[in-house]
């Protein structure tokens, strides 16, 4: 893997871990929560029905006729 040992790994990970080791939480916390509001809006119905009423549809044309 890119001619990379196990050690150049192991120390590439801990400087990450130490440069970002604060902020892992929040990351991840984030990307919970957007996963999570994205199943949510997944399973619920669409809150904005844009399809037409019969009514409605009646009424535009008789607007729009001249």
């Amino acid at each position: 893997m890119f001619g990379l040992g196990i050690w150049e790994l192991v120390l590439i990970l801990l400087i990450v871990l130490v440069l970002f080791g604060r902020k892992l939480p929040d990351l991840g916390e984030g990307l919970g929560r957007g996963i999570r509001n994205f199943r949510k809006s997944m399973r619920e119905p669409d809150e904005i029905d844009v399809t037409p009423k019969e009514g409605e549809e009646k009424e535009k044309g008789k607007k729009n006729s001249p």
